[in-house]
């Protein structure tokens, strides 16, 4: 199987399938292209030659093409039952299908405020933007809400107890909670700080940090 990623210090969505593999152990080839939404860039002429979405993540096994996020991690997850990807409780399943679904679709507010910046550190960019974007502010409440509701559900330390495709999908929210500052219930505390602890994600953060590369339109707070 091949995962198409963009850059790993920005692109939150490819973070997603590619943390669930490798903590899954499931053996993939990584094709990271250089993030660049351009008509006509070789990022978008490579995407569209395979799928029509033109996006990362995209999942390629054995020449089918399987895009989106959520249809990757759901594919992966029948493709490899032993894996147990899913919880195995019916009404656990569901919570954790509940929660990936309302993160894919919503919370527009606190990812287009906070992009996922893996190597950068910028408090008090955090501090102010909560100030004043209520909508940014509403979206972390309720992601702090959720996840304390199910970590006290099931007893952590990961969100349904052992470590799940609602994991991977919440990773990046940890990674933008570190980023900026963000401040978090005692318990959601510590949640982050298992999810940024797991050795696949310490891999990705390594790779991140040694890209050195500048993407202009996803440093909205910064300049080189």
């Amino acid at each position: 199987m091949q995962l198409y990623i963009g850059n790993k210090n920005y692109s939150s969505w490819s973070l997603r399938p590619w943390l669930l593999m490798k903590h899954a152990g499931i053996a993939f080839e990584e094709k990271l292209l250089r993030l660049d939404w351009n008509d006509g860039s070789t990022f978008k002429t490579a995407l569209l030659s395979i799928a029509p979405t033109g996006k990362v993540p995209l999942l390629v096994d054995e020449g089918f093409a399987v895009w989106d996020s959520l249809a990757i991690a759901e594919y992966l997850a029948e493709r490899f039952a032993e894996k147990h990807l899913w919880p195995a409780d019916l009404r656990a399943r569901s919570r954790a299908r509940c929660l990936c679904a309302e993160m894919h679709s919503g919370f527009s507010d606190l990812r287009s405020t906070f992009g996922m910046n893996i190597e950068a550190s910028l408090p008090q960019v955090g501090e102010r933007m909560l100030r004043e974007n209520a909508g940014a502010a509403r979206d972390l409440e309720r992601i702090d809400a959720m996840w304390r509701e199910a970590l006290q559900a099931s007893g952590g330390p990961f969100l349904f107890g052992a470590f799940s495709i609602a994991d991977a999908y919440f990773a990046p929210v940890c990674a933008r909670i570190r980023t900026y500052g963000l401040p978090v219930a005692p318990l959601t505390g510590e949640y982050v700080g298992h999810i940024l602890a797991l050795p696949a994600f310490a891999a990705w953060q390594t790779e991140a940090l040694a890209e050195h590369d500048f993407v202009v339109e996803d440093e909205p707070y910064r300049t080189r």
